[in-house]
């Protein structure tokens, strides 16, 4: 039994090294950790409250018009424009119904370009609902299919009634993320 269980050891080894070699090479990008937006970016002017403020567009698109904050947020993106969005926690930060989701539909974007123009490369429009708790999952392909190689990517989580950004993913590349760390299966609860 000893040497079975030492010949297979490095067997498993090889055998899950061109695993992960094969979903890498697929791979277009990967998101581990998301950003709530925060809809104004800056403000000017000497008075007390900003004369002018200078809202937080991201690469065209305009953020909600309220805080939104995100607990956890894993995304990865093949070659052939699939898309997978696991979202734990996309909430209000502010206002009245601070702390909760109410009742939106969420798709995901993902623009490559660095300078205008930016090709959108979309989830359905028509979104997916966020759970009161503000979960989500996208599991989708993008529209039109995304650039290869993406070396700049962005992924922004929309509103699907007016297009506004409520999060952005977090950029990792393949040195960054162990295999075994992405999690994109069931959701768990909190």
């Amino acid at each position: 039994m000893k040497k079975v269980l030492t010949a297979s050891i490095p067997a498993l080894l090889i055998v899950g090294a061109l695993a992960s070699s094969v979903v890498a090479a697929d791979t277009l990008a990967i998101f581990k950790g998301g950003i709530g937006v925060l809809p104004v970016s800056s403000g000017q002017g000497t008075e007390a409250i900003a004369t002018i403020v200078n809202r937080n567009i991201v690469r065209g698109v305009q953020p909600a018009g309220q805080i939104w904050v995100i607990r956890k947020l894993d995304a990865q993106v093949e070659m052939n424009g699939s898309i997978t969005v696991d979202g734990r926690g996309l909430v209000l930060g502010g206002g009245n119904n601070v702390g909760r989701a109410t009742g939106q539909l969420v798709f995901a974007t993902l623009i490559c370009e660095t300078t205008s123009p930016f090709t959108e490369s979309n989830s359905n429009l028509v979104g997916v609902p966020l759970d009161a708790n503000g979960d989500f999952r996208i599991n989708d392909v993008l529209s039109p299919a995304p650039p290869a190689p993406c070396t700049t990517p962005v992924l922004l989580i929309r509103n699907a009634a007016n297009s506004s950004w409520f999060a952005a993913g977090i950029p990792r590349s393949d040195d960054d993320i162990d295999p075994g760390e992405m999690d994109l299966g069931e959701m768990d609860t909190p």
